[in-house]
C-alpha cells in the first residue's frame, strides 16, 4: 500500500519509519522557529503535510515514546484520528504534561501515525440486548482481585 503525501510547506518532512518493522511513521514539526509549550498547556504543531488515506482506512496519531518520556509532550487528545476524506494539514495538539517549559524545533519528531483499517457498522436501535455472564458489570468487573 502507498499513501499519497502532499507537502504544504517546502520545509515539511515526509513521514519516516524508524525501523523495518515499525508500525508508526514519525511525524515532524514544520515550524518557522521554535515553539514554546508551557506546563499544562497545549499548542497545535503543524506538520506541513496532507495525506490521501484510502477508503476503509484511517490514520491514528499516537505519542512517540521518546518525546513523551524525555519532554513530557504528547498529543492532548491521546489519539488523533485522520479520516480518509480529510485532505487538510495534519496537525498535532501537543500537550505539556510536565512542570517545565518545553520547546519544539523545526524538523523535530513530534508524534507517529499508524494506518489501520476500520469498520463503520450501522446502528440498530432495539429494546433489549443478548445476555452474557458479565452483563452490565462496569470497570473492573471481569477480575476477581
Amino acid at each position: 500500500m502507498k499513501i499519497n503525501i502532499k507537502k504544504l510547506n517546502e520545509n515539511a518532512t515526509v513521514p519516516t519509519y524508524g525501523s523495518e518493522y515499525a508500525a508508526g511513521a514519525d511525524l515532524y514539526a514544520c515550524l518557522d522557529g521554535e515553539v514554546t509549550i508551557e506546563p499544562g498547556k497545549t499548542v497545535m504543531i503543524k506538520t506541513g503535510i496532507a495525506v490521501e488515506i484510502p477508503s476503509g482506512f484511517a490514520g491514528f496519531v499516537f505519542a512517540r515514546s521518546g518525546i513523551s518520556s524525555k519532554k513530557d509532550l504528547a498529543p492532548a487528545n491521546k489519539v488523533g484520528v485522520v479520516d480518509s476524506d480529510y485532505r487538510g494539514e495534519i496537525m498535532v495538539a501537543l500537550h505539556n504534561h510536565g512542570d517545565k517549559v518545553q520547546t519544539v524545533e523545526q524538523g523535530e519528531r513530534i508524534a507517529q501515525i499508524v494506518f489501520m483499517p476500520y469498520i463503520a457498522p450501522g446502528f440498530c436501535e432495539c429494546d433489549s440486548l443478548s445476555d452474557t455472564e458479565r452483563g452490565a458489570g462496569g470497570f473492573g468487573s471481569t477480575g476477581s482481585k
